[in-house]
């Protein structure tokens, strides 16, 4: 039995898909037969032009014509002639092998990519990168994972599972997550949760200890991993899994009911999306709007930006699908752990004191004013609330909104028509936005916390550091303190403040939350009735009396002891 931490609720069972997404490097090697490494090659890309086809066409199904379009990009790229002939004069000439000839000419050709001015050229890059990865792991015989194109349910075993793989992964048949790697807050935890999947991560190294094909079952409320385990402990699951099952069911009955406590204190009760696609569960689980749309998956799931009419098309779907309720749209934030490799971002000491939110769009004001244009024109389809990451001064509030009304005046002038009456908001996740929150709350409409990063920007720990996670933790005096500042702050200023970090449905803590005067929280959607159910147990005037009590602790472990 392995342990590790808890991710995403429920019970999986199921064949274990171990990824390993690891570049292939080659060494110079020559050799005595160039035929058969001519050979070698044509087998290799006539095998990856088959799998991108199929990946193409299910894509189709999956994705749409849109992103299917990138796969067939890469067909053609394929068989570049440019590049397949370059490779055969290093086999011929050199007795190279083929996959060291391959890496060779497709390394030179990623490398004019990547110096090109222009950047849709530049991002030509990228697509390169994929298919020679592609092409040498086929001449390699390594197997190549395609999260788009499951045959089988599997439960995904890996050190970690990028954005990116979830993107294009075909949910129907993942019953699990399993990584090596991370907390509740990493983003395959968080993706885990929205898409209803259960998950446990930071288990050490289950990815090396684990064979694909395993049998795997585990209950993603008590992060237990059992490999391979015998009848009883299978029927055990599969016993917790028809309860688990069971309970979601007996939330129904809080469907359509008022997420509002015994003495009327009233919250709005929000969902964290990441898709379109993600608006089903919003709708499924009656939350009352979106409090966090993730609009970074929108340039992650893609090998160049999306346009403005892209952008336009999917901000216009989500606000049209959900209105009236309000849908809070964070704009662009990769970064830290979110790189999108188009973008060719310098490599960073420290990516997450880095470059990444606000401080990644001021440096690119063309790339954000598109979205900032896209959110503007869709805004006439819905209750639009435009809510920017990673602030962490006035200074870049004010840089933000002027960027705001250049867009209006472009628009204006050009007689496109948007919207006038949306909500410009910023998250509070930094400790020094915090602090001077009062003097921030002026010149916004509203504030949403994101725990998530304010914990870990707070107590100066990596919230990816397994060796630190004792340190993570919303309990800590401090956090609940800055927290409990900033809602004061918000509404002396006469603003509302939302929360849409994975504490915001942490039942121990959604009391302290509601004493403090949260006017809403956003969680996965999957969280919305269990939090629902919670805050109508709850009195708001003995949760302020609770809220007094806390503050006066010292340590988060005294806060956990006393909360539970």
């Amino acid at each position: 039995m392995l342990k590790g931490h808890k991710a995403s609720p429920g019970v999986a069972i199921g064949r274990a898909l171990v990824i390993n997404n690891s570049p292939v490097r080659v060494e110079r090697l020559t050799v005595d037969s160039s035929n058969l490494q001519l050979s070698r090659l044509e087998s290799a890309i006539a095998c990856s032009k088959d799998q991108l086809q199929k990946i193409a066409e299910k894509s189709k199904i999956n994705l749409g014509e849109d992103h299917a379009l990138i796969f067939e990009s890469h067909q053609m790229l394929l068989e570049d002639i440019e590049v397949l002939d370059q490779t055969k004069t290093l086999i011929l000439e050199h007795k190279y092998s083929s996959e060291f000839a391959y890496q060779e000419v497709t390394d030179q050709f990623i490398a004019v990519f990547e110096s090109m001015d222009d950047e849709y050229m530049r991002a030509r890059s990228a697509d390169v990168k994929d298919i020679s990865q592609r092409v040498l792991k086929n001449m390699l015989g390594i197997p190549l994972c395609d999260l788009s194109t499951l045959e089988d349910e599997v439960i995904l075993v890996a050190g970690d599972i990028t954005p990116s793989e979830t993107a294009v992964m075909d949910r129907s048949k993942v019953v699990g997550f399993l990584t090596d790697i991370g907390g509740r807050t990493s983003h395959s935890a968080i993706i885990a949760r929205t898409l209803e999947i259960p998950a446990v991560v930071g288990l050490g190294n289950i990815s090396s200890s684990v064979t694909t094909g395993d049998l795997l079952v585990f209950d993603g409320d008590f992060a237990e991993v059992y490999v391979n385990p015998d009848e009883t402990v299978i029927k055990e699951f599969e016993e917790k899994k028809i309860d688990y099952r069971k309970n979601k069911d007996l939330l129904k009955k809080y469907h359509g009911l008022e997420t509002v406590t015994l003495d009327s204190k009233k919250i709005e009760l929000a969902s964290n999306i990441r898709s379109t696609t993600d608006v089903s569960f919003v709708v499924e689980n009656d939350s009352e709007g979106v409090g966090l749309f993730r609009t970074e998956f929108l340039f992650m799931n893609t090998d160049t930006a999306p346009s403005e009419q892209e952008q336009f098309s999917v901000y216009s779907e989500v606000l049209s699908s959900l209105s009236p309720k309000p849908v809070v749209i964070r704009t662009l934030d990769i970064g830290g752990d979110k790189q999108v490799d188009y973008l060719n971002l310098e490599k960073e000491e420290n990516p997450f004191l880095g470059v990444r939110g606000v401080r990644l769009c001021l440096e690119n004001s063309q790339l954000f004013k598109t979205q900032l244009r896209a959110l503007l024109r869709a805004g006439v389809n819905g209750n639009l609330k435009i809510m920017v990451p990673m602030i962490s001064c006035l200074e870049e509030v004010l840089q933000v909104k002027e960027l705001f009304s250049e867009c209006e005046r472009e628009l204006e002038g050009e007689g496109t028509e948007f919207s006038k009456d949306y909500e410009f908001g910023m998250m509070i996740e930094v400790p020094s936005a915090a602090i001077e929150s009062d003097i921030l709350a002026k010149h916004v409409d509203f504030m949403s916390i994101g725990t998530n990063d304010l914990i870990q920007y707070t107590v100066a720990v990596d919230r990816m550091n397994q060796k630190l996670m004792n340190l993570y933790t919303p309990y800590n005096p401090a956090i609940l303190r800055l927290i409990n500042l900033v809602i004061q702050n918000a509404h002396e200023a006469g603003i509302w403040v939302g929360m849409c970090g994975e504490a915001a449905c942490q039942k121990e803590l959604v009391p302290l939350w509601v004493g403090m005067g949260i006017d809403e929280l956003s969680v996965t959607p999957s969280d919305t009735l269990s939090t629902r159910a919670l805050i109508r147990e709850l009195h708001y005037s003995q949760c302020q009396k609770q809220l007094e009590r806390v503050l006066q602790l010292g340590c988060a472990k005294e806060v956990e002891n006393f909360l539970k």
